[in-house]
């Protein structure tokens, strides 16, 4: 889209001109003039900005002029010319690569576009941009005569970033500029690293050649000479003071400033999220009865309880810092009851947001790689990212997709490809690679030893090339080892030692000899053993007597999961004998809790470890399905985030699981401390942590688990809290185990959970996914930051969902945050756990995060509490006194609960969003 880029004048440009070396310059910036031919650039007369031409950043497409008709005299030069990449297909890309930049840190990213008809053939395409493997937004040229921008504001997760230009079949993709700013890292909080921002609009007001947003008719202007000023430890955004310096007001007193705009759909989001920006800042001395208060309302409802004044000469900003989701928006500035002047604005920005949370590839593989690419000239499809997009991954090439993880290359095949020169060092790089094919070449030199470093290499054939000099020992003691396939063949100058390089004909069956004679004896002494296990362990099976260690059977019905690190194990727990658990119990003397399956109960082992006994009654309708699942699960799962199981019993009728104790209790318990004076109030920096630790055990059971677990049953009460209040995730009884490689969700025929957790996307299709978890754990948070229930009870029925929702859109998060917390908090971080908590809570699953990303977002606000010295506030006050002794604390999480069977007719909650306003005001946004 056209926009005024006023943002140019906070990024001033730097002096000098830039040689094409595909880097920033002293200050940061890269200015790219597309199509420009030859090696010097040039700096802009009117703008003083230095420009490069780009045949440093790209290695594809070709120059062009733009028709001589299109040109006009008081064109920038940096229209002039096109870079264009005819001759792509649909599905491919072409990329710009900019090296040297800051990893993390935020920059602006812009790309501009005229047609001018520079092929004569007067097609104006349609192409899609990325911003590395994240799309950014569908370039549609509308005329040959018109100027498009495209910006973005994004983290860089790397030290380059690559904008590629994707041909969608509908005309060739072209290409007139490219800019790169760095911006402070305050700047656009919004940004982050799973989220990027897509100018819609940018608006200067009061400018005398702003026409094309200005209506003089309607609205007239103010300004000032006076600098504007902003809190330069607050400002978040910084409008230039050119920006702030004008103003427009309503001709007619009593009038409103009026705004709608619509956001349009994205091939990944049918409904993009909306950030908008206001700047006021009073310009006018006012006399002393006057008075100019004001306030903003969205779609007919005002985004503040009460108005807000303007501040003269200071820059007031109002923004949302979670996306507004609505079909379309019509925005009105108001002037409130008490004001007598009409409302004011000074400058407005829409942006749309991007998701960015596709992982690239491992950036150490990608600088490998193209380190390889450009010793070779490989040309093919390498292009962009290695990897990704799947559809887009380069020829020769196989990477592995780790969920969580960048995705790494594990096989190169540049067989038969025309490489000559020597072997590339950078090969070493690719740490991951099992497979390296560089066979039939013209390749010279030896071979590198540093290859034997690979740690996954398990073939590697350099057959069919020159090579010299002898094969590394190290590689050669790998192929004793049996580790590693080498092919070597049809290289007359390569020995396989140091000793001679005169290679006899027969000498090629040594490596083999190396191979298959300790592979002979390694099969002979593994049949010997074998035969030697199977006869005692027949002599065993004949001598069995019962044990206290005695192994549970560990066959496992359809449907129920082993997880990746202990699938081989057999189960070692400890069981027990009834009357071992009446010894422990003191004869079930003391019940810590109660639940669909039964009691729990006190108890010490011989050696004094306190533990809680869950004994099956047998009046239980859940029993015996729920005590196999969650006794063959618990074997299997070891995570420090995930209650321990210390042994079992199935004694005839009486079954019971035996776990570590929970001496805190419940999370529920800490969060509604207001009804139990026996539980301890928690302080930000440890319900932090306890959401932490609670999202690690889940992402373990999502992700390190094959097949993956899903819980189906997230809640406070189910998340129990040891003497130092780390979280452990507990109740296995209901959790199901799917194949994520074929399938997605679970199919079942009853509905479980509890009541307020349950995922409605789940009540809909009966399919519970990892996003149904995903749900549930973002009631949790919710009822971490509010301190209230999953289902508050007055004046009606309400979830909390829509409770904080309402809330939360209001701006004020004193209206939500729990009173009861101990101890301070960041304001920040509390709205960021809000956010992530409505994210989650989304009520299409393809919205929400993984658990994976939960866990991310979780350890940033960690760590802006630890800024604000929260990280003080430790756990450690819990370790004195007798809070291991309070037999008040419930163990209802260590009980299958009655959660079954819940409702189906949840209300269906519209997406509400926060309009924030920066905390050191009470009302409206933050003067500066």
């Amino acid at each position: 889209m056209a926009a005024m880029p006023w943002l140019l004048l906070l990024c001033v440009a730097a002096s000098g001109t830039l040689q094409a070396r595909a880097q920033p310059d002293s200050k940061g910036f890269i200015s790219i003039d597309c199509g420009l031919s030859g090696e010097r650039g040039y700096v802009d007369e009117t703008t003083k900005i230095s420009f490069v031409p780009d045949a440093g950043f790209t290695d594809a497409g070709t120059n062009h002029n733009i028709s001589a008709e299109y040109v006009t005299p008081s064109m920038a030069k940096s229209w002039y010319n096109v870079r264009s990449f005819a001759g792509t297909s649909a599905g491919t890309r072409s990329c710009y690569t900019l090296r040297s930049l800051v990893s993390g840190l935020k920059y602006i990213i812009r790309a501009k576009f005229k047609y001018g008809n520079y092929d004569g053939l007067d097609r104006k395409p349609i192409f899609d941009l990325h911003i590395g493997v994240n799309y950014w937004t569908t370039v549609n040229v509308s005329d040959p005569e018109t100027v498009t921008w495209e910006e973005a504001i994004v983290v860089v997760p790397d030290d380059f970033v690559q904008v590629c230009l994707v041909n969608i079949g509908a005309g060739t993709p072209f290409i007139s500029g490219l800019d790169l700013r760095p911006l402070k890292r305050k700047l656009y909080p919004q940004v982050t690293a799973e989220q990027g921002l897509v100018l819609f609009k940018r608006l200067n007001f009061g400018v005398t050649n702003a026409a094309t947003f200005f209506d003089t008719v309607t609205w007239g202007t103010i300004s000032t000479t006076s600098k504007v000023e902003h809190d330069v430890n607050k400002d978040i955004f910084e409008a230039p003071t050119a920006v702030l310096q004008t103003a427009i007001r309503p001709r007619n007193a009593s009038g409103n400033l009026d705004f709608n705009w619509r956001l349009e759909p994205t091939p990944n989001d049918p409904s993009p999220g909306c950030i908008f920006i206001l700047h006021f800042a009073e310009l006018q001395v006012l006399p002393s009865k006057a008075v100019r208060e004001l306030n903003v309302v969205l779609n007919d409802k005002p985004l503040y309880t009460s108005g807000f004044m303007p501040v003269h000469l200071y820059d007031s900003t109002a923004y949302n810092s979670i996306p507004f989701r609505h079909s379309g928006y019509n925005l009105s500035i108001k002037a409130t009851a008490n004001s007598t002047l009409p409302p004011i604005i000074n400058a407005f920005e829409i942006f749309s947001v991007i998701p960015t949370t596709n992982l690239g590839t491992d950036s150490q593989d990608v600088s490998a790689i193209m380190e390889i690419k450009a010793k070779y000239q490989v040309k093919k499809n390498w292009v962009g990212d290695p990897c990704l997009p799947k559809t887009m991954a380069w020829d020769r090439l196989t990477c592995s997709y780790p969920p969580g993880s960048p995705t790494r290359i594990t096989s190169v095949n540049l067989s038969s490809s025309g490489l000559d020169g020597d072997i590339s060092s950078a090969l070493a790089n690719l740490k991951t690679v099992q497979y390296l094919d560089l066979s039939n070449n013209n390749l010279t030199g030896s071979i590198p030893d540093a290859l034997s470093q690979l740690p996954s290499l398990t073939f590697l054939d350099v057959s069919g090339n020159q090579l010299n000099g002898s094969i590394p020992s190290r590689l050669l003691k790998r192929i004793r080892d049996d580790s590693l396939d080498l092919r070597y063949g049809n290289n007359p100058n390569l020995c396989t030692n140091s000793n001679s390089c005169q290679l006899p004909a027969k000498k090629n069956n040594k490596l083999a000899i190396y191979i298959v004679v300790p592979a002979v004896l390694a099969v002979i002494v593994s049949v010997i053993l074998l035969l030697f296990c199977v006869l005692k362990r027949k002599k065993r099976s004949m001598n069995n007597s019962v044990t206290r260690r005695k192994e549970m059977i560990t066959t496992y019905p359809p449907g129920n999961n082993v997880c990746t690190d202990s699938s081989l194990q057999r189960l070692e727990n400890r069981r027990f004998t009834y009357k071992e658990l009446e010894m422990i119990t003191n004869n079930f003397q003391r019940v810590l809790g109660r639940g669909g399956f039964g009691y729990v109960y006190d108890g010490f082992l011989e050696d004094g470890t306190q533990v809680a006994v869950k004994l099956r009654s047998h009046s239980s309708h859940q029993g015996v399905k729920e005590f196999l699942a969650e006794a063959q699960i618990l074997t299997r799962i070891h995570h420090k985030n995930l209650v321990s199981m210390i042994g079992y019993c199935k004694d005839g009728e009486y079954m019971a699981l035996v776990y570590k104790y929970m001496s805190e209790g419940t999370l529920q318990e800490h969060i509604e401390v207001g009804s139990n004076h026996n539980a301890s109030r928690l302080s930000w920096t440890e319900r932090l942590r306890i959401a932490l630790e609670s999202a690690q055990g889940l992402e373990y059971l999502h992700k390190g688990c094959n097949p993956p677990l899903i819980h189906r049953d997230v809640k406070a009460t189910n998340i129990l809290l040891n003497a130092r209040l780390e979280a452990r995730i507990a109740d296995f009884g209901l959790s199901k185990a799917f194949d994520d490689s074929n399938d997605t969700h679970v199919s079942t025929n009853t509905l479980v959970g509890t009541p307020g957790y349950v995922d409605p996307e789940y009540q809909a299709t009966m399919q519970p996914t990892t996003k149904s978890d995903v749900y549930s754990f973002g009631v949790v948070l919710l009822e971490l930051v509010t301190g209230k229930p999953a289902i508050l009870r007055e004046p009606v029925p309400v979830s909390i969902i829509q409770w904080a929702r309402e809330r939360l859109a209001r701006g004020n998060i004193e209206d939500v945050v729990d009173s009861q917390i101990l101890g301070g908090y960041d304001v920040n971080s509390v709205w960021k756990v809000a956010d992530i908590a409505l994210k989650c809570t989304a009520q299409m699953s393809t919205h929400r995060p993984t658990m994976t990303d939960v866990v991310m977002q979780l350890q940033e606000c960690i760590e802006l509490e630890k800024a604000r010295g929260g990280d003080d506030i430790t756990s450690d006050r819990f370790l004195s006194g007798n809070s291991g002794e309070n037999p008040n604390l419930s163990y209802d999480a260590y009980t299958t609960n009655q959660s079954t069977n819940v409702s189906q007719n949840n209300s269906t909650f519209e997406m509400e969003h926060n309009f924030k306003r920066l905390p050191t005001m009470d009302t409206g946004p933050s003067a500066r």
